[in-house]
């Protein structure tokens, strides 16, 4: 079994896309089709930059979304597909896309009016992120209790949980971390993410998600919100809860192998959620598709 594994937000890097996009008409194709339904260049921003444009939430977003259907695109185009599709939190909606249940050009509005949201909302309430190394889930769950105003965000994989809360709290949990030699780090992120204040990000989107209506997915859709394949009837709810909600993409890779699945493929900028799910399933074959060469690659192994 092939699970399709989509990233999230800071994947991002300026020039993504740019030789796929010359190699192969269909990736061109899909870059051309983010900018009519965004209604700017995002092409320009993807290829040429400046980073300061790029990795703007409401521009990263639907950025690393077209990258990633690009290149899903094109590994389609060369024979390469999946059993189930996977993505972390933003990733969940390219999943969306593999699976059929949404299409491209609605997903890039959405993923723009998700990240338009998510950064007014992060305006209006300053927060910010921290990877907390090297402790169990329960052990870095009370670290966040401890610290106050801070939540789990991300739980990536095993000794890894990203925590998201006020500035102040994320400055008491270093504080703490420091003084008990806990490994932690705060991340360069636009906001307190997948915490409740990012509750009226929720309120602002709900409208856009209610006005979508999910088709059947096909393969199958494994949510990392909930670690659980997911129908299309709950999809709208899976998608607004994950504003507010910790992603368990830990959880959800244990669920694919549960379900048989032996080969992940990274579909998209980066290779995050390859070296996530060697540490989670050491058995795991792992492949990744960003450019020419590796989908070369990829599609000799799987001829």
């Amino acid at each position: 079994m092939i699970a399709l594994l989509f990233p999230g937000q800071g994947a991002q890097q300026v020039g993504m896309g740019r030789d796929l996009a010359e190699a192969f008409p269909v990736a061109a194709e899909t870059f051309a089709e983010a900018d009519d339904a965004l209604g700017y260049d995002l092409t320009r921003i993807a290829f040429e930059g400046p980073e300061e444009d790029l990795v703007r939430t409401d521009v990263c977003q639907p950025a690393i979304l077209t990258m990633s259907v690009a290149c899903l695109r094109v590994a389609r185009d060369h024979g390469i597909t999946g059993d189930l599709a996977l993505g972390h939190s933003l990733g969940e909606f390219s999943a969306l896309v593999a699976c059929g249940a949404i299409g491209f050009a609605e997903a890039v509005r959405l993923v723009g009016e998700r990240g338009a949201a998510m950064q007014a909302a992060g305006a209006a309430r300053p927060g910010t992120m921290a990877a907390i190394l090297g402790l169990s889930d329960v052990d870095a769950e009370d670290l966040c209790a401890e610290a106050g105003d801070v939540w789990p965000a991300n739980y990536n994989c095993p000794g890894q949980v990203v925590a998201s809360g006020s500035l102040e709290g994320i400055a008491r949990l270093l504080t703490i971390a420091d003084d008990r030699g806990i490994r932690a780090t705060q991340l360069k992120v636009g906001g307190a993410f997948h915490s409740p204040l990012m509750a009226p990000a929720a309120e602002r989107l709900a409208p856009a998600l209610e006005a979508w209506d999910p088709c059947a997915p096909d393969p199958a859709f494994l949510s990392t919100t909930t670690a659980r394949v997911e129908p299309a009837d709950r999809m709208r709810g899976v998608l607004l809860d994950q504003l507010t909600s910790p992603v368990r993409f830990g959880q959800a890779v244990e669920a694919a192998v549960e379900m048989g699945a032996r080969t992940f493929v990274e579909i998209g900028p980066g290779r995050v959620l390859s070296g996530l799910v060697k540490r989670i399933s050491r058995d795991a074959v792992l492949h990744q598709v960003s450019d020419p060469r590796g989908l070369q690659g990829l599609a000799e192994v799987m001829a």
